[in-house]
């Protein structure tokens, strides 16, 4: 058994005065984790004990479909080259150069590298499906590392990639991960939900993302109480409520109206006497196109127009127009796309792209507006705005897609739902990705089909973040005095307190039931320090270890106290019961997390 008093365990009272989120500061106080520098850990006893736990969970359920691999993470520039995103990583990629001058990174994901495995190994279709996984470090210069372990720039990883002859293969590939993911969060002790996603700089054709619902969370996530919709917040859509069209004055085409001093949409609306809805916003960007290796990237305008009454959601505008990055016009690109100030831009007289990020200007319209008319727009000139503007008949756009962020209380987006939306902040662990033929294909992996012919196999990616499980666990299940891991992923399952060291008969009792609940298969911690029974039962609450067993003053009479650390109950117990009840209540918790499998 281990030792509490020969173990390194250094608690903390007190939080860091960086920590902002309950992991953060529970992870620190109790020893699991120190930092050594921004967004850089060290993990210590405790907490890379449960660490391995959760590794061992992920590596059990994975070993069911794939077969692990360890590459490496010091990687060459050429792999990433071939696949376009050398330069497409951009500046959250660690990239050094070795003695020699070549060009090296540290790997953030490892698509390229296992596409060249199987771009030199793969020959034939019945090689497949193959689907590969290893769990190791990666690395991201994360430009604003914080909140403890959910913003790192060193990490660690269940990644995995699967190759498939056909989209059929790659579906069932897809659903075995599905289905693997819900039985390691299940396990795990995680509250989860799957939701869309947007695939971002990974590329494919389906995404889907593993979260956990919590206030430390940076992504907000959009479902629906009445039905299984939910999805990140990049991704969701909403039905809308129609609104109620204005009545035109004069002809009927666009007038010129004076509107000195109105530049924001609320002192619009105020002035016209409308609702935001019916008014025009624009929002101005440059957008960075990546170029072909060897010729040099280009910025280009992107005028996003929607109803005042919605925001711009970037992933999607960035998805929609094909763009690396986003940043906001300055006045002189102002002056040169719409001759005009900001506060009074609108889509008539604009002369838009035929193509996204050509020469002239990306006109993106979101869907909201369209079949819209009587509209108030901004006229391109100092305080003037004009009336009854028309989609499609006053102004025509490049593009016609969704770039607006759904707002909580729109209507649920699936057919014959009747529910509302609620937004709420989740924390992602795990991402899936039907990849489809972008690696395979620029990096010439090709294999003969059944016909003999030459075809490139389609892939899927797969990732799980290791540390993020551990820290969802933490915010999920804390208190003021500490959390509580499921024995799942606990560093220990129970912790035998002898509450007086200097007591023959406790020390003699507390030895003996920490033997015979170790010789039961348990993961057993005996606190046997010279310490203050208050002092222990402090530490105990803080560690994450989920059951407590207090041997005191009741020994004499054969019992012991079990505390139950995620009730914050406890009850005496005969010493001839307690290892039978642990064992049961273990294994019912057990119960409870293969629910789903």
């Amino acid at each position: 058994m281990q030792r509490w008093s020969k173990l390194f365990i250094p608690t903390l009272r007190e939080a860091p005065a960086d920590a902002e989120v309950a992991s953060h500061r529970f992870l620190v106080r109790s020893g699991y984790i120190r930092q050594l520098g921004a967004g850089i850990y060290s993990y210590l006893f405790l907490g890379q004990r449960s660490l391995n736990k959760i590794i061992g969970i992920v590596r059990e359920e994975m070993d069911r479909i794939g077969q692990e691999f360890y590459l490496p993470a010091l990687l060459p520039k050429e792999p990433w080259e071939q696949s376009g995103r050398w330069t497409g990583m951009g500046d959250n990629m660690f990239r050094l150069k070795d003695r020699k001058g070549a060009d090296l990174c540290l790997g953030m994901t490892h698509e390229e590298i296992m596409t060249t495995i199987a771009r030199g190994e793969l020959r034939s279709y019945k090689q497949l499906p193959q689907i590969w996984y290893q769990i190791q470090s990666k690395f991201r210069d994360e430009p604003r590392p914080k909140s403890g372990l959910l913003r790192v720039r060193q990490f660690t990883m269940k990644d995995s990639y699967s190759f498939d002859i056909d989209k059929a293969g790659l579906d069932k590939s897809f659903d075995l991960h599905d289905a693997v993911y819900r039985r390691i969060f299940t396990r795990c002790g995680l509250k989860f939900v799957a939701v869309e996603a947007d695939s971002g700089a990974m590329g494919g054709s389906q995404s889907q993302e593993f979260m956990v619902y919590t206030d430390a969370g940076e992504d907000l996530i959009a479902s629906c109480p009445v039905c299984s919709y939910a999805a990140n917040l990049e991704k969701a859509t909403s039905l809308l409520e129609p609104v109620a069209e204005m009545e035109p004055t004069g002809d009927g085409k666009p007038e010129l109206v004076s509107t000195p001093g109105c530049g924001a949409i609320s002192d619009v609306a105020a002035f016209f006497k409308i609702s935001p809805a019916s008014d025009i916003k624009c929002v101005a960007y440059m957008a960075l196109k990546r170029r072909t290796v060897g010729k040099p990237d280009t910025w280009h305008g992107v005028a996003a127009f929607l109803r005042g009454d919605h925001q711009v959601n970037e992933t999607k505008l960035l998805g929609t127009v094909g763009a690396a990055e986003l940043r906001t016009m300055q006045a002189e690109e102002l002056e040169r796309y719409f001759n005009g100030p900001a506060g009074f831009l609108g889509p008539v007289g604009l002369n838009p792209d035929a193509k996204p990020l050509e020469e002239g200007l990306t006109v993106v319209v979101d869907k909201s507006l369209d079949d819209r008319r009587n509209l108030v727009a901004g006229a391109n000139k100092l305080d003037y705005h004009l009336r009854n503007v028309t989609p499609g008949r006053d102004f025509s756009w490049t593009l016609l897609a969704e770039i607006r962020s759904v707002n909580e209380g729109e209507g649920c987006p699936k057919d014959g739902c009747k529910g509302k939306l609620v937004v709420g902040k989740a924390v992602e662990v795990g991402h899936i990705f039907k990849l489809g033929y972008k690696y395979s294909e620029s990096m010439g992996a090709r294999v003969l089909d059944p016909n003999g012919k030459e075809v490139t196999p389609i892939m899927g990616s797969y990732g799980i973040g290791i540390e993020r499980i551990l820290t969802a666990a933490v915010e999920q299940s804390n208190d003021k005095n500490g959390f509580w891991l499921p024995a799942s992923i606990a560093p220990f399952t129970v912790v035998v307190t002898i509450t007086n060291m200097t007591d023959a008969l406790l020390r003699e009792t507390g030895e003996k039931l920490a033997a015979e609940l170790e010789a039961a298969g348990l993961d057993v911690l005996l606190d046997d320090r010279d310490e203050r029974a208050g002092v222990k039962f402090k530490d105990a609450d803080l560690v994450g270890i989920p059951y407590r067993i207090n041997v005191g003053k009741k020994a004499a009479e054969g019992k012991v106290e079990l505390v139950t650390r995620a009730t914050s109950t406890s009850v005496d117990v005969a010493l001839s019961d307690v290892l039978a009840l642990v064992k049961e209540r273990v294994e019912e918790d057990a119960l409870l997390l293969t629910v789903g499998e």
